[in-house]
């Protein structure tokens, strides 16, 4: 069984895995042709940076980590919470890794939560990403997900008002059903998943795994 992403009203062209909360690294399958027309630039685009994409770090960093993640996935709230802040003080901070974080909903309160961070703005937007994944213990397995998420983004100035609109936001729904369809050029059928300068790391990778691919990536 499949859910599909309903977001203003209409079917948006994200599959998913079957409803309820995703615990665990887990495969996602492949929907019905999307109902909007969404651009699918071929792989050797997707390794640098597009349009749109939200970049930690120095853009002209030599070493390009891709993150492929899901709001609902614990597996990538422990990179965000205890791997990225390592990589970013040896890696990132330090210039030698840029990250390129796109997404990939397993379900509708994962692509609703995605389009929450995508209308937070550029400049907050890792700030923001950071709460969810913090708080995902939380507003994932509540009632009502994106009512319980929407309560920790007033902080980033997003009110009930702001949380509606951007919901409604069809370039916005959009922008995260390109992330998804990006995702699935480049061989993304689960989360979180890694590219390291291309080299796919599918799973959880700890910080050693990672420091041994950026290596190897500078020599």
């Amino acid at each position: 069984m499949r859910n599909i992403l309903i977001v203003a009203g209409g079917v948006v062209a994200v599959a998913a895995i079957a409803a309820g909360v995703y615990f665990g690294t887990r495969p996602a399958t492949s929907g019905p042709a999307p109902t909007v027309v969404v651009g699918s630039p071929d792989k050797t685009a997707l390794l640098g940076i597009q349009a749109g994409d939200h970049v930690l770090g120095d853009p002209k960093a030599p070493v390009t980590l891709i993150e492929y993640a899901s709001f609902t996935c614990p597996h990538c709230a422990h990179f965000h919470m205890l791997v990225l802040p390592e990589l970013k003080k040896k890696w990132i901070d330090t210039g030698k890794v840029k990250l390129i974080y796109r997404d990939f909903p397993l379900d509708q309160a994962a692509a609703k939560a995605a389009q929450l961070a995508e209308c937070s703005g550029k400049d907050k937007y890792f700030a923001v990403i950071d709460i969810i994944f913090r708080g995902q213990a939380v507003w994932a397995t509540a009632a009502d997900p994106i009512a319980e998420l929407a309560k920790s983004l007033r902080i980033a100035g997003m009110g009930d008002n702001e949380v509606k609109a951007c919901l409604a936001n069809d370039a916005i729904s959009t922008a995260v059903v390109n992330d998804y369809r990006g995702g699935e050029v480049m061989g993304v059928n689960s989360t979180p998943s890694l590219f390291v300068n291309g080299q796919m790391y599918r799973g959880a990778r700890s910080v050693e795994e990672l420091d041994a691919a950026f290596e190897k990536a500078t020599k």
